[in-house]
């Protein structure tokens, strides 16, 4: 049967026509919302699914790994709940006069608390092992937060059939799945005490420090001193193989107090953009260094103080890359970085000068 003539398109009081044409616009008038939040909750709802199962994946492997190398006599399962849903305060910001200081008592508190939880779980338990362990709870701790922050504005916006609420979500998911895929891969790295993208910094000054004395700054933090062309160069960085960042602001006020560098030089991995190479280097200018903003915070301060400049050359890779098994992109780009430092050490300061060059990020399987 001929279409045409079946809808009669050269008559317009057809009323198929109307049905056809009118009857769909007059229902996404009325239920259009509701069709999208139905499509919309079914995409993210199998987001939540996935990361539901990359929490419970990550805790069971977290338990494991405990019960393999400490074989304790307790319940695994019931004291990690019981971490996993600590929460930390912060200080009041009313007045931000002195609210550096606070921010860093109340996350010094929890670090030194996760370390004693950790240690109470055995009291022989290496440096190296601790920090793994430690590692591993601080992934599946973020995991867990990320299901329940999404599981809570999806709930409520299908409590309340609100559509505009879900669309924020609807924008946030694909970051907040690529962050969440990236941490259930690193996972294996910190099991395996290899190093991560994010340890480049401290590899290239601890290659670096090598054959040199190293010397305790703070806690966790180890420097030391060699000569390049004239100059006196103040390594600094994370103490390696464990998986730890170290304290490089407190170190650096400690350091820069004794031995007033002219410069200081910061290298880190930082996040590149969608099309930029992974492993490509940057130079800049400022403190290069993640986190909350404390340590950041402490560098400029003492930087600021004695007017020392601040300058950075960052390896570009994305999040995952950074906090999973390190590529060989970002290994590669070692020598290129190290040459690159050591033209901006000439370029910058004189000879009989002193520059502080701090190695920034986690230094696990990285040693010095």
């Amino acid at each position: 049967m001929n279409l045409d003539k079946l809808l009669n398109t050269n008559d317009n009081s057809n009323p198929l026509i109307w049905l056809v044409w009118i009857v769909p616009i007059f229902v996404f008038m009325l239920y259009g919302q509701k069709i999208q939040l139905q499509v919309t909750s079914s995409e993210i709802n199998k987001s939540l699914e996935k990361l539901k199962m990359y929490r419970d994946d990550t805790r069971k492997e977290l338990a494991d790994y405990i019960k393999t190398t400490v074989k304790p006599s307790w319940d695994i399962p019931s004291r990690l709940d019981r971490y996993f849903e600590y929460f930390t305060i912060m200080p009041v910001d009313m007045d931000p006069n002195g609210l550096v200081p606070k921010i860093m008592h109340m996350m010094k508190s929890r670090e030194d608390f996760t370390k004693t939880q950790v240690r109470a779980f055995a009291p022989e338990l290496s440096a190296l092992e601790a920090s793994k362990i430690i590692n591993i709870l601080e992934v599946v701790t973020t995991i867990h937060l990320l299901y329940k922050s999404v599981r809570h504005m999806f709930l409520t916006a299908k409590k309340q059939n609100n559509f505009p609420l879900i669309l924020p979500l609807q924008m946030m998911i694909p970051f907040i799945m690529e962050e969440a895929d990236a941490l259930k891969t690193a996972v294996s790295a910190f099991k395996q005490g290899q190093p991560i993208g994010d340890g480049i910094g401290p590899m290239i000054v601890g290659k670096m420090m090598l054959d040199t004395e190293k010397m305790q700054a703070v806690q966790e933090t180890v420097w030391s001193e060699k000569d390049f062309e004239g100059r006196r160069l103040l390594l600094l960085k994370a103490e390696g193989p464990a998986g730890t960042v170290g304290k490089p602001g407190e170190a650096a006020e400690k350091i820069i107090s004794e031995k007033k560098p002219a410069a200081i030089i910061m290298v880190d991995a930082a996040l590149k953009l969608e099309g930029e190479e992974t492993g490509s280097v940057a130079q800049g200018f400022g403190a290069a260094i993640g986190g909350i903003g404390t340590e950041k915070f402490q560098i400029e301060e003492v930087a600021t103080k004695h007017g020392i400049p601040i300058y950075a050359i960052v390896v570009k890779q994305s999040i995952k890359e950074a906090i999973t098994l390190m590529k060989k992109e970002i290994a590669d780009a070692a020598e290129k970085t190290t040459s690159q430092i050591y033209d901006m050490i000439k370029e910058t300061t004189k000879a009989g000068q002193a520059v502080l060059l701090i190695g920034v990020g986690n230094t696990i399987g990285v040693s010095q």
